[in-house]
């Protein structure tokens, strides 16, 4: 009877993980669409801290001035060349229950870049929480937007 029982919880289990698909796809259309963080079509991507930062952004854009975001955050703030980062992007997947790591890797700047991207399973759907550079003194939930 025990046995069933733990077999239908791990189906269960490996369903809902199953379900979110893979964090690096969620990830990657930021590195093919080069400011895409920024557009509203893409804000139901993110969760908490990252998307209270996001919206701050924008309020503080809306009112006129330019933002307290650089717009190359996924390109680790550099100056990039998007033919060259769509070439050399590699993205590694980490999952530990219901929450990933994704590290982007890329060249740009005559150098390899690499930023951290936290996800989270949030009702069968990988959300991102925090963008990071692992280079750079940075992060998204970091950001005084006011």
């Amino acid at each position: 009877m025990i046995i069933p029982i733990v077999a239908v919880l791990l189906l269960t289990v490996t369903a809902s993980v199953a379900v979110a698909g893979p964090a690096s796809e969620v990830v990657r259309p930021f590195y093919l669409q080069p400011g895409l963080e920024l557009e509203q079509s893409a804000r139901g991507n993110f969760i908490d801290p990252a998307r209270r930062i996001l919206n701050l952004n924008d309020e503080i854009r809306q009112g006129g001035e330019e933002g307290c975001l650089d717009p190359a955050l996924p390109f680790n703030d550099t100056k990039f060349d998007p033919a060259e980062v769509e070439a050399t992007l590699q993205l590694e997947e980490l999952i530990s229950g219901n929450e990933a790591t994704v590290i982007a890797k890329f060249m740009a700047e005559g150098s390899q870049q690499a930023v951290q991207w936290r996800l989270k399973d949030v009702g069968g759907r990988w959300r991102i929480n925090d963008i990071a550079s692992l280079s750079k003194d940075w992060a998204l939930s970091r950001f005084q937007c006011e």
